[in-house]
């Protein structure tokens, strides 16, 4: 097979989901498969330190990230016939050519423009529903992020179910145990934060559940006492975070909660070491990493029970309904107050997080590519 991959977000977009996922795919097909040719359409310079096989040729494309992410990528690159025999889009299809040259499949991770569009940012919103109903005809496969993806696939589109193939995602290796209290050192020496903490990461969507968690945390503080113990919402500070800032102000509980804004990623796996729990009370996602990465550091999950979230995170997680205030706050409780269920969680949160790689991720999309061309 000659497979084209659009490698762009690989490069333009890391730190975030899809950017993990393209760069971890094009890095675990390249240790995996010395057989096909792969034709990697790369923004000029090498992607970050992969050294490639023979089989690999990267081409670059001149466009420069100067604008916004979307925008970039919903410039579709040039195909030409005899270059590739199929062509995988791993950022929600946006930038499939609207010319078909070739087998298309696309990674379309999940459909919350659809599902939940107030949640979602205006300049994707708009490129997502336009764009979507154009690229879904032309796919041979789609390939997706968890079997709850998947039937919302069907759902919303009528796709069937028998080319929608089901690739979990996983950590990356950076994300391991570490030692506790050099964990902790660390952060106090360059985050100032000197005190036991709670953790979230993940995004400032409405859709992350910011605002519950703030209740439900100022719930288990009023439980807790005097307690120093306390809240860290890392990640850029998007327009939502003066919501968030003065709903602590509301709460009266706004020296309890820290926000560090973005954090790089060498410093992600010692910050969740740091951590007490790692809270996670989603109202949607297709996929969600950050659990995955926390139960790799051996970290106590409180997690949804909604959408593919327990699917990710099986029995690892105290699975709580997002929409209930008390029921997360003591969750958190139960785990600060009880040593053999942390001990418990931690034990469950390191085997679970094992299940999961990128080398199966990498073998199952190659499974896919292969059903395609067969059909």
């Amino acid at each position: 097979m000659k497979i084209g991959i659009d490698s762009r977000a690989a490069k333009w977009y890391r730190g975030t989901g899809i950017g993990t996922y393209s760069y971890q795919l094009i890095n675990s097909l390249n240790k995996i498969d010395c057989q096909n040719k792969y034709l990697l359409f790369m923004p000029e310079s090498n992607v970050c330190s992969i050294k490639f096989n023979k089989n690999y040729t990267i081409k670059n494309i001149s466009q420069n990230m100067s604008g916004n992410f979307w925008n970039e990528v919903n410039i579709p690159n040039i195909l030409k016939t005899k270059d590739i025999d199929l062509y995988h889009v791993p950022q929600n299809g946006i930038g499939l050519p609207k010319t078909k040259t070739c087998r298309f499949i696309i990674t379309l991770h999940d459909i919350i423009p659809y599902k939940m569009p107030e949640t979602v940012g205006e300049n994707y919103l708009k490129i997502f529903t336009k764009e979507i109903p154009r690229i879904i005809p032309m796919c041979d496969g789609i390939i997706t992020v968890s079997h709850y993806s998947k039937q919302d696939i069907v759902n919303y589109f009528n796709f069937p179910p028998e080319k929608i193939f089901v690739t979990h995602l996983a950590n990356e290796d950076i994300y391991k145990p570490l030692d506790k209290t050099k964990c902790k050192e660390f952060i106090k020496k360059t985050y100032h934060i000197e005190d036991d903490y709670i953790l979230y990461v993940g995004g400032f969507s409405p859709r992350k559940n910011i605002v519950g968690l703030l209740e439900a945390f100022s719930n288990l503080l009023s439980k807790l006492k005097n307690s120093n113990l306390k809240l860290v919402i890392a990640g850029s500070q998007g327009k939502s975070y003066s919501i968030y800032k003065k709903r602590t102000e509301t709460l009266g509980i706004e020296n309890s909660v820290i926000f560090p804004g973005f954090i790089p990623l060498e410093h992600m796996p010692i910050l969740y070491n740091a951590s007490k729990i790692f809270v996670y009370p989603s109202l949607y996602e297709g996929f969600g990493l950050p659990p995955i990465e926390a139960m790799a550091c051996g970290v106590p999950i409180v997690a949804s029970k909604l959408a593919s979230i327990p699917e990710v995170v099986g029995d690892a997680a105290m699975l709580i309904n997002p929409h209930d205030i008390f029921q997360l706050s003591e969750a958190m409780y139960h785990i600060i107050s009880n040593k053999d269920l942390e001990n418990q969680l931690i034990k469950k949160s390191l085997f679970r997080s094992s299940q999961f790689s990128w080398v199966k991720t990498a073998e199952k999309t190659l499974q896919a590519y292969e059903n395609i061309m067969l059909h």
